[in-house]
Formats: C-alpha cells, structure tokens, sequence
C-alpha cells in the first residue's frame, strides 16, 4: 500500500511538471527570440534617421559603423535617377526576399544559413524604398534558453523528488497504524488479550484503533466476568457443603461415617480448584442498574433462619437486630445473600462449636451497615485477611469469601472493614452506599462524610450495647 502511493504519487507530479515545464520552456524559447529581434529592430531604426537625410556611401558607413553592427548590418539602397545601386555591409539576403520587402513596404525575416535576417524597410527623400538588413545569429536567438530550461529540469526534478518523499511518509503515517491494527487482531485472537492498539493516524484508523481497543476490553470484561461467575457459582455451594459436613462430623464413627466426610472433603477439594482455576483474572464487579436492588432486612431473616438451625446443632447463640422493617439496598438479592453466606460461613468454619455469632443492620439516609461478628478467637492480622481475600487463598480457603464481599460493597461506592467486635471476636463491617458516588476522603466534602460516617457508627455501636 505505501509503495503503491508512492508511484501513483511519482505518476501525478511528473505529469504536472511535464504539463507545466514544457509550455513554459517554449514559453522561454519564443521570448529570447522576440528579445533578439527586438534589438535588430532597435538598430534598424538607428540608421533610418540618416536614410531620410542622405544616401551617401561614406556618410551611410559611417553610420552603419556608429551604430556598432557593421558586421551584422547592410543597407540596400535602390539605383536611380542615373545613379547605381548601393549595397553597404554584407549580404546574407537573397535578392528576392530583399525585393519583396521593398515592394510590399513592411518588415519580415528570412532565414539564412547560421541564424535569421531582419528586413526593415526605409522611405528614402527621392521617394525609394531602401532595405535595412539586420543579421541575428541563432546563438543571439536561443541565449539564456538552455539556462532557463536547465533551472527549470532541476525545479521539476526537485518537485519530483518531493512530492516522493511527502508521499512516502504520508504513506508510512496511513500504513503503519493500519499494520499495527493488523497485528493486533492477531494477536487478540491467538489469546494474547493485553493487546492494544496506539490510537494515532488519520482520523479514519484512529476510530478503528479506538473501536478496536474498546472491544478487546470487552473481550476482557466477559471473559473475567465468565471466571468470576464460575468461581462465584462454585463458591455458593461451599454453603451446602459446610452443612454435609457439619452433618457427616455428626455421624459418629463407622465405614459409612467415614466415607461420607471424605466424600465431603474430596468435594470441598475439587469446589476449591474449580473456583481457583477460575479465578485467573481479577474480577469486576458490574453495579447494579436503576431500580435494581433487594430488601436487606428481608434477605437477612431468610439466611438467618437457614442457619440457625445450624446454629441451633452446635450450641451457638444467634442474634439478629435491625431487620424488623424494610431496609432497600442497590444491590441484587443473589449478590447480598452470596456475600452473607460466605461470611456465616466463616463463622461456623472458622470457630468452634458453641461460639455466638450476631448479624447487625442499620440504615441511614445515605448508607446501610451490615455487621457480621462473632465471639471467637479474632483475627490476628486483619489486613492480611483482606489481602486473602483478595485471592491469595490458603490451606481451606479458596480466597473468594471477604472478596465477594468487597465487591458488593465496592459495587456502591461503600467498603469493608474488619475489626474486633463487641462479643470479644471478629467483626466484618459491610458499609453499602445508598447513594452510588465513590466514598469522598479530600476537602471540605469529604470531611463531612467521614464526621456523619463516625456518628452513624457511634449510634449504631450505643444502639447495640444496650440491653
């Protein structure tokens, strides 16, 4: 494609420079010939004064010789009344061209051997007509005519070579974004999904660079959204599976006891590779759109009486407030009753048989707490928690539970905390944001936010410690 411009390129500007240059040139040649004949016409009028006066030889010599072309020049004067023709200066005429002149009374060139004559013709006093021949040699004719087209060959060939040049880089500014664009849609469909492609060009291929690069982070979204789906999918059924073994661990002993829990454990096994073959890129989580969302305080009774009896096997005391009104959140109901039961199921997994749990809603004008807390050991390292969810994963834990979590909460504008709660264990705080806007941290603004956010907490903390 760039080379093809090129010649097409080479091909339009030799035809305007052969389409300009020649008529000038010819243009050039027919003005040193006019300026030639110009100057035998300037140094025929020269002598014509004298012709008017008299015909003497000496005299008309003289003249002749004064007007500094007494090589070039001859004057033919006609016999008459008894006196003899006179011819001054050399004759390149032939005598009929010189009578014809003569006869029809105007000037007119001939051509002789090695240039042009100039026949002008000069009313005498006795009435005759005389014959002022002027030579003009043909190197007088085409002076300057082979500098002027030389210059103009060097400024067509430099116009030529130009126009190559601008040529090829408009060529190589079209032709590589069009191959850069080319390369990376083959290496977005051999897999290679980072591919991009630089949005620069004409306008036409920076569109194409733009739409190109919009669908390959399409590509991207979908494929981690296709993972994440997987992994979060296989997560849910960690919830069933924290059941069968709660129930096979009350078996007791025996062959069928046995084969059961390792049954169970084997599918916990292969639940974690599912979700961690899954998990190869991280995840993003799409918010909810307008009018999407659930009742919290109703999705939180509904999980609440699943586990409670749970609870209720292993001696755990429950408590649940906040949920005896409507409580609407931005947030699917799959998402919420995902995210709860990933962190319930922390709790019965990560703490003994017999700990207390509590599950806390409190809604605000602009924001919702969900608090999730228990009467266990704590969590040591709470950052390190949050970075396991966040997909390190260790022995027993697939990394996906505070993570779904997070993206619920991130999904809002909100975020999550882990700290220590009031019943002497862990406490995960779900801070879910009614309004969408991303949680202010600079300025006046944000100041505000984080005094209302602290009095939120404040009063929801008095609102639990009394009886």
């Amino acid at each position: 494609m760039r080379w093809a411009l090129v010649r097409v390129c080479l091909a339009i500007a030799a035809m305007v420079v052969v389409a300009f240059a020649v008529p000038l040139g010819l243009v050039i040649k027919e003005m040193a010939r006019d300026r030639a004949f110009s100057n035998a016409e300037r140094e025929a009028a020269a002598v014509a004064p004298a012709l008017s006066i008299t015909t003497d030889r000496d005299q008309l010599e003289k003249v002749v010789a004064s007007a500094g072309a007494d090589s070039g020049m001859a004057v033919h004067i006609p016999a008459g009344e008894g006196k003899a023709a006179v011819d001054i200066g050399r004759r390149r005429a032939a005598d009929k061209d010189i009578a014809t002149v003569r006869k029809l009374g105007r000037a007119s060139t001939t051509e002789v051997p090695g240039g042009s004559v100039l026949l002008q013709p000069v009313a005498l006093s006795s009435g005759e007509i005389c014959v002022v021949e002027v030579y003009v040699p043909e190197s007088e004719v085409s002076n300057g005519v082979g500098t002027a087209w030389a210059v103009l060959a060097g400024v067509g060939i430099a116009l030529i070579v130009g126009s190559v040049a601008v040529a090829d880089r408009l060529g190589v500014r079209m032709v590589q974004p069009a191959q850069r664009l080319v390369e990376g849609a083959h290496e977005l469909g051999e897999g290679k999904l980072g591919s991009r492609v630089p949005e620069e060009g004409p306008t036409e291929l920076r569109l194409a660079a733009v739409a190109f690069n919009s669908m390959a982070d399409q590509v991207v979204q979908l494929l981690a959204n296709e993972r994440e789906l997987a992994a979060d999918l296989s997560h849910r059924l960690r919830t069933p599976l924290t059941v069968l073994r709660l129930n096979a661990a009350s078996l007791g002993d025996g062959p069928a006891a046995e084969q059961t829990r390792t049954a169970v454990a084997q599918l916990e096994r292969e639940v974690d590779t599912i979700i961690r073959t899954a998990r190869e890129a991280k995840p993003q989580t799409v918010a909810a759109g307008p009018g999407a969302g659930c009742d919290a305080a109703e999705v939180v009774r509904e999980r609440m009486r699943f586990w409670s009896a749970l609870a209720e096997d292993e001696g755990r005391k429950v408590r649940v407030a906040g949920v005896d009104r409507p409580v609407r959140i931005p947030v699917a109901r799959a998402d919420l009753v995902a995210a709860l039961d990933a962190l319930l199921g922390n709790v019965f997994r990560h703490t003994p048989e017999g700990t207390a749990f509590a599950v806390d809603v409190h809604n605000s004008e602009d924001a919702v707490i969900v608090l999730v807390s228990d009467a266990g050991s704590g969590i040591r390292d709470p950052e390190a928690a949050m970075a396991r969810g966040r997909g390190s994963g260790s022995d027993g834990s697939t990394g996906l539970g505070l993570d779904i979590v997070r993206r619920l909460a991130e999904s809002t504008g909100g975020d999550v905390r882990i700290g220590s709660s009031m019943l002497g264990g862990t406490e995960v705080r779900i801070w879910i944001q009614l309004d969408g806007r991303e949680p202010e941290r600079r300025g006046h603004r944000g100041s505000v936010r984080r005094r209302r956010r602290g009095r939120l907490v404040s009063t929801f903390n008095r609102s639990r410690s009394l009886p």
